[in-house]
């Protein structure tokens, strides 16, 4: 099978690029034609804030870029992870004039909110759920805390619902869990188009074969990743070590909150490369999810599970479906830090308990998130997407 991968990369490296590239070589490595067509939203400093708007909306450019691709790739799918902001949604006209079958993966919930999130003012949000156009997330100025910003990524979104372009021109949605499915169905995508299918890991990095030593937080450190929620249940927990790997606006927050609360036992590591990561989870008792945002599906979590290592999430959103409570790991209510901190105290001392959550984590990477059952799940919505196109 030919195969068309396109992707809009952020300004900042993510889960989307990961996952984008792990697929890609999934793809090869099964044998597959594989062509890639990548734009990057750090080419866009050089752009007048006028056209950046436009093009958000509708990217001739890009769309014409396609159209080139298409005609010397002939591909039998194509396969969107993102086209904001530079790709636009014009990329799936392209692929609408060569008949082209298009899946789009739904990383986030940009299609419903213009944050993505569903998060305002350290709370959730659905107040744009369901909305055309989408004018509460203009008046909060919710994206990038400008109303003029916010206003033109509700525009994208409202002229791309009149002209039916989330209905008429993608064959197949990929959500990445259950709860992200439901959401999309409120928020007016067609449910028979939307498939379920998670992230993987891969390569395996491998169950670890010794107790971890410290817990464990990897992440953007920013208030709906649940920062501040971690910092002040350490503040609570005293002895227990934790490692934060991580950058982001909080990071000055972070390290200001650490040295003025005496937090001996918080190391800050900063940002990381992926295979010092995979080292840090596999020597962690646990890793800690304190998001209070809708995650959509955190890397981090599949790959504690494929290092055997249990994970302490919030109960919320798609993380709550993830993590199986009391069986791969505990769920505490979102933005309790004393909640956080029993639940930290408890699996750090009941190690005989924390070992049995870890194994089961084993269990369910093996089950759900190699790329052997990726693969033949992705194979199935190819094939879907195809046949919907004849």
């Amino acid at each position: 099978m030919k195969v068309f991968l396109i992707h809009n990369r952020y300004q900042t490296y993510g889960g989307e690029d990961s996952v984008f590239a792990a697929e890609s070589a999934l793809l090869q490595a099964r044998g597959h034609s594989v062509a890639e067509h990548l734009e990057d939203n750090r080419d866009l400093h050089n752009v007048s804030p006028l056209r950046a708007a436009c093009n958000t909306i509708w990217s001739q450019g890009s769309r014409k870029r396609l159209e080139d691709l298409l005609r010397s790739a002939r591909p039998d799918v194509a396969h969107f992870h993102n086209t904001f902001l530079k790709i636009s949604p014009a990329g799936y006209y392209a692929c609408r004039a060569a008949n082209v079958p298009v899946v789009q993966t739904l990383h986030n919930y940009r299609l419903l909110c213009p944050t993505a999130t569903f998060y305002r003012q350290g709370q959730i949000c659905e107040e744009c759920l369901g909305r055309t156009p989408p004018w509460p997330g203009v008046l909060h100025a919710c994206y990038r805390a400008s109303r003029s910003k916010t206003a033109v990524v509700a525009a994208m979104l409202t002229v791309h619902r009149w002209l039916g372009t989330w209905h008429d021109n993608i064959d197949v949605y990929i959500a990445l869990t259950h709860f992200a499915r439901d959401r999309f169905i409120k928020g007016g995508l067609p449910a028979e188009k939307i498939v379920v299918k998670p992230n993987f890991v891969h390569p395996d990095p491998g169950e670890r074969t010794e107790e971890g030593t410290y817990a464990l937080f990897v992440g953007r450190l920013t208030a709906e990743k649940g920062v501040e929620t971690i910092l002040n249940a350490w503040a609570e927990l005293g002895r227990i070590p934790l490692r934060i790997v991580g950058t982001g606006p909080l990071l000055p927050k972070v390290v200001s909150s650490v040295q003025e609360q005496g937090l001996a036992h918080v190391e800050i590591l900063g940002e990381k490369p992926r295979s010092e990561v995979m080292m840090l989870m596999k020597a962690a008792r646990f890793l800690v999810v304190p998001s209070r945002c809708y995650e959509g599906f955190p890397m981090t979590v599949a790959e504690a599970f494929a290092c055997g290592v249990p994970v302490i999430a919030s109960r919320l959103g798609a993380l709550q479906e993830i993590v199986d409570d009391q069986r791969t790991g505990m769920l505490f209510k979102p933005g309790d830090a004393a909640d956080l901190a029993a639940k930290v105290e408890g699996a750090w001392t009941e190690q005989k308990r924390t070992s049995a959550l870890a194994q089961e984590a084993r269990r369910d990477y093996e089950r759900k998130y190699t790329p052997h059952a990726n693969y033949e799940i992705l194979m199935e919505i190819y094939t879907r997407a195809a046949e919907r196109k004849l």
